[in-house]
């Protein structure tokens, strides 16, 4: 029987977001149909951030903005850079080539 807390499925859906690309708190929300990118936020907020790639989740301006909540505040920066994607000023470069939506590749009917 699968877990199917909220939490537990915002983590399934970053789990599956490819290496190299990046979605935001709203396109998770959004897929998830359940609260907002706000509480997207609080959950990939109380997850081991090593073993979930939280890194992938941006704001919707391509903002890293959780990286405070990495145990250093340049590592959500690094693990992207290591994956290819382009930071300036904390910021992804191309945000729009590297933006993936989990409604693209998943089924929603895996998350209910």
């Amino acid at each position: 029987m699968k877990d199917n807390s909220y939490f537990k499925k915002v983590f399934r859906v970053t789990e599956a977001i490819p290496m190299g690309r990046v979605t935001n708190y709203g396109a998770i929300a959004d897929f998830l149909a359940l609260g907002s990118a706000r509480m997207v936020g609080w959950a990939l907020n109380k997850c081991e951030h090593l073993s979930i790639p939280a890194h992938r989740v941006v704001n919707r301006k391509g903002e890293l903005s959780g990286r405070n909540q990495f145990p250093t505040p340049t590592l959500m920066q690094e693990l992207l850079e290591n994956e290819g994607v382009e930071i300036i000023n904390n910021k992804i470069v191309d945000f729009e080539k590297h933006f993936w939506h989990p409604g693209n590749d998943l089924n929603q009917e895996d998350f209910e």
